[in-house]
């Protein structure tokens, strides 16, 4: 048996106002397998070219190791120059990630070979960010911090992805006071009779291959696994739904602040608690 999954819309090209109507605003994903077919990154980007641009810039690292109460926020777990890292990547099998590397604060040059696409949404033009993993790494099934509108354009080689929307949360097993799920479900194996509540979500699945952009919508659920080497990069935008957004700022300016608090506390019996509850909501709400 496997996840109630469905694949993404995929089109070459579309119209603003097509995105808008059939996407944005029934807030449903779709991969664009051309939209920045003019970008020079389409031509440039490459783990090759990043070691060349950014070679000597230390790089924080990211593992699939649980989270710990030590860990502070976005804590990394090791730090490697990119020249090293980029010939770690092309080597061997790596569980070391890059994950929200800023382009403008890092290396402002890459400024110059993308734009931001005029699709309809108002992008912060401060935040680009960059991802990088090695050949069957993961990211843990999370959504973002702020629920924003994301547009996720993959780069060299590829990446599969699988979405949920915040409507399947109660199949999740979602962690308490926290954006992620249980760290110990294998989203692309997962164990039915260890999570039989993931039996009934419904989420959707996409690979993506160089240049091309998955759009989606706020708050939505995401886990990452790369096929191959390969990095990304995503522009976001603020999430317009008024509940959304008032997620958003309780989850920067409260639920960050509580679990921090609660972790100096209690430390490690925090997580475990959380932990705890995450099946013992789940199974509760689903009567199993």
């Amino acid at each position: 048996m496997k996840l109630n999954l469905q694949e993404i819309d995929r089109v070459k090209m579309i119209s603003k106002e097509d995105f808008i109507q059939n996407y944005f605003k029934p807030q449903k994903p779709l991969v664009i397998e051309n939209l920045v077919g003019d970008w020079p990154a389409m031509q440039r980007w490459s783990l090759e070219y990043m070691k060349e641009i950014a070679g000597d810039k230390v790089v924080p690292l990211y593992d699939d190791r649980p989270v710990d109460y030590k860990d502070g926020f976005n804590e990394p777990h090791a730090i490697m120059k990119m020249s090293e890292y980029v010939d770690l990547l092309k080597k061997e099998p790596t569980k070391f990630r890059i994950f929200l590397w800023n382009i403008l604060k890092e290396i402002p040059s890459l400024q110059k070979d993308f734009s931001y696409p005029d699709i309809g949404l108002k992008l912060m033009k401060k935040l680009p960010m960059l991802f990088f993993g090695g050949r069957d790494s993961f990211t843990f099934m999370h959504y973002d911090i702020d629920l924003a509108d994301i547009l996720h354009f993959h780069f060299e080689g590829e990446k599969q992805c699988i979405l949920f929307s915040q409507s399947e949360n109660k199949y999740l097993y979602k962690i308490p006071h926290s954006l992620i799920t249980r760290e110990d479900i294998d989203f692309a194996n997962p164990d039915f009779e260890k999570w039989p509540a993931l039996k009934k979500a419904k989420g959707y699945t996409a690979k993506l291959e160089h240049g091309n952009m998955l759009y989606m919508p706020e708050g939505y659920w995401h886990y990452m696994r790369y096929m191959t080497p390969g990095f990304s990069m995503s522009l976001r935008a603020i999430a317009r739904k008024p509940r959304n957004l008032g997620k958003a700022v309780y989850n920067v300016f409260v639920m960050r602040n509580i679990d921090n608090v609660m972790r100096s506390i209690k430390g490690q019996k925090w997580i475990d608690w959380k932990n705890e509850q995450a099946i013992i909501r789940t199974n509760k709400v689903n009567n199993l």
